[in-house]
C-alpha cells in the first residue's frame, strides 16, 4: 500500500479529558485532522466534521470503578468501532497508573477486546516526547532530567487515588486481569524480530500485546510491527505513544508527508485559569503566575464540599473572579498549590469523617470549579480559558456546554491550545492540561497565543492528573 486507507485512522475514547487532547493533539499536527467529542457522538455531529482522520470521546473512566466501566465504557467502544478505524484505542495516562477498584487498565482490556470485534490488543505506553520509557516490560518517567522506575517514582509511587507499586506492567495488569499480555520487548524491536514476535503471540492464542519503547528507533518499529500487524482491525489500550508510534512509521514508509507549519493565534488581553490539580508542575505554573501580574485566588475546598456552604463559596470566587477580570487582571482559580497543601490533607480526613470517598470530593471540587470557570465566562465573555486537572477539565467543558473540541495550535506536549464548539453558543479557545505538562509560565504561553515557552519545562514527568489526584 502506497498511501493511508481513506476514512478514520484512528477511533479512541480517552480515561480522561487531558489525556483525550493528548491523542488529538498528536494526530492533527501531523497533518491528520482530528476531533474529540465530549460524549458518543451522532451522526448529526459526526456529519459537522467531515474527513476527519482521528474521532475520539473523551471519557472519566480513570477515575471509576469496575462496575462504572462496565456500563458505560462497553457502549462507548462499541460505538466507536462502527466507524470502521483500522485502530481503535482506549487512550490510558502514560504513568500507567491505575489499581483493580479505581481506573482499572485490565478492566478496560477485558471490555475492550469482548465487546468489539477487532482480532487483538496492542499495548503502547512509553512516549519518549512526554520522557516516558518502557524498557524490558518496566516502566520509567523523569523527573527533572532524572528518569525514575514508576514504582519510585517521586509522585507516582506515592499517587493519594493510585499509587504504583509496581513498574512491571504485566505484573500490574496481572493484578486486574486474567487476560495473558505477551512482551516484546526492546531487543526484539531493535534486531527486526518485532513482526515474528507478534506472529508467534497470536499462534499461541495470546490477544494482548505489549511492546517496549525506549527511544525514536523503538517507537518506528513498535508502530511499523502494529500497522502492519492490524489485520481487519486492531483494539489498543495505549497511552498518545501509540500516535507518535504510528506516525513515525508512517512517515518512514511515506505514507505520510511532513505536517504543514502551525501559525500562533496571538494574544488575548485576560486569560482565567482553573486549576483542580495538586501536581509540583501546576504548583510551580501558579507560583510563577503569581509573580507575574495573575491574581490568585483560592477555593475553600472544605467549603466547596460541604452543601451548606458551597453555594456561598462558588459565589464568592465568581464575584472575586470578575472583579479581577473586569479591572484587566488575568485570574488562577486553584484548590492546592502542590501535593504538600493543606488543603490536600483536610480533603483526605473530610472524606474520612463524611464516609464519602476521596474520589468522591475531588468530584465536588471539580463541578465546584468548573461552575465557578462557567458563570465567570458568562458574565464576562472572556474568549481563552485554561484548566488544570483532568476530573476539573470534564467537568468544566461540561459546564460551559462544549460538544466538540479540535486543537489549533501546540503549547506544550500534552496540552495543546483548542478551539472549544459549543452548542447555541460561540466557540472559545481552551487549553486542557495535566499536572506536570508544560513550563513554569504555561499560563504566560497561553496567554500569548504562542508555541515558544520563554521558561523551561518544571520537569519531565508529564501525568494526565485529575483533580487533587497527584
Amino acid at each position: 500500500m502506497t498511501r493511508l486507507p481513506e476514512g478514520p485512522l484512528v477511533a479512541f475514547y480517552g480515561d480522561d479529558f487531558t489525556g483525550s487532547t493528548d491523542v488529538m493533539e498528536v494526530l492533527t499536527f501531523a497533518g491528520l485532522p482530528t476531533v474529540l467529542f465530549l460524549d458518543i457522538p451522532t451522526a448529526e455531529d459526526l456529519a459537522r466534521f467531515p474527513g476527519r482522520r482521528g474521532i475520539g470521546v473523551a471519557g472519566t473512566a480513570r477515575s471509576r470503578s469496575p462496575e462504572w466501566m462496565r456500563t458505560h465504557l462497553a457502549p462507548a467502544l462499541t460505538s466507536l468501532d462502527r466507524l470502521g478505524a483500522p485502530v481503535l484505542q482506549y487512550k490510558i495516562c502514560s504513568t500507567f497508573d491505575s489499581s483493580p477498584t479505581i481506573g482499572s487498565i485490565g478492566c478496560a482490556l477485558d471490555i475492550g477486546l469482548a465487546a468489539t470485534r477487532r482480532e487483538w490488543c496492542a499495548m503502547v505506553v512509553g512516549a519518549p516526547a512526554l520522557r516516558r520509557y518502557q524498557a524490558f516490560g518496566n516502566l520509567f518517567a523523569a523527573v527533572d532530567g532524572v528518569g525514575y522506575r514508576l514504582d519510585r517514582h517521586p509522585t507516582m509511587s506515592r499517587h493519594p487515588v493510585t499509587p504504583m507499586p509496581e513498574a512491571d506492567l504485566c505484573l500490574h495488569l496481572a493484578r486486574q486481569t486474567e487476560e495473558q499480555v505477551r512482551l516484546i520487548d526492546l531487543v526484539a524491536l531493535k534486531q527486526g524480530r518485532g513482526a515474528p514476535a507478534l506472529s508467534a503471540a497470536r499462534d499461541d492464542g495470546l490477544r494482548a500485546v505489549l511492546f517496549d519503547v525506549i527511544d525514536d528507533e523503538t517507537l518506528a518499529e513498535a508502530g511499523r510491527v502494529i500497522w502492519q500487524g492490524r489485520g481487519g482491525g486492531v483494539f489498543a489500550v495505549a497511552s498518545s505513544g501509540l500516535e507518535y508510534a504510528l506516525v513515525a512509521h508512517w512517515r518512514a514508509a511515506g505514507l505520510l508527508p511532513r505536517a504543514p507549519e502551525v501559525t500562533d493565534r496571538g494574544p488575548v488581553e485576560r486569560l482565567l485559569v482553573v486549576s483542580g490539580s495538586c501536581s509540583p508542575g501546576t504548583a510551580r505554573q501558579i507560583e510563577w503566575a503569581g509573580g507575574n501580574g495573575f491574581k490568585l485566588i483560592r477555593l475553600d475546598v472544605l467549603a466547596a464540599v460541604d452543601p451548606a456552604q458551597a453555594r456561598r463559596e462558588i459565589d464568592r470566587i465568581v464575584a472575586d473572579s470578575c472583579a479581577a477580570l473586569a479591572a484587566g487582571r488575568d485570574v488562577v482559580v486553584f484548590s492546592a498549590q502542590g501535593p504538600q497543601d493543606p488543603a490536600v490533607g483536610a480533603l483526605h480526613d473530610a472524606a474520612a469523617r463524611s464516609g464519602q470517598t476521596s474520589a468522591e470530593l475531588q468530584r465536588d471540587i471539580a463541578e465546584a470549579l468548573g461552575e465557578v470557570l462557567a458563570a465567570v465566562t458568562q458574565r464576562t465573555g472572556i474568549s481563552r480559558l485554561t484548566v488544570a486537572g483532568g476530573d476539573t477539565s470534564g467537568a468544566a467543558t461540561g459546564r460551559l456546554g462544549i460538544y466538540a473540541l479540535e486543537a489549533v495550535m501546540p503549547l506544550a506536549p500534552g496540552g495543546p491550545l483548542c478551539l472549544a464548539h459549543r452548542r447555541g453558543l460561540r466557540p472559545v479557545e481552551i487549553a486542557l492540561k495535566g499536572g506536570q505538562i508544560g513550563g513554569v509560565d504555561f499560563f504566560g504561553q497561553v496567554k500569548r497565543g504562542s508555541r515558544v515557552a520563554t521558561s523551561p519545562a518544571p520537569g519531565a514527568c508529564l501525568p494526565q492528573c485529575g483533580v487533587m489526584r497527584c
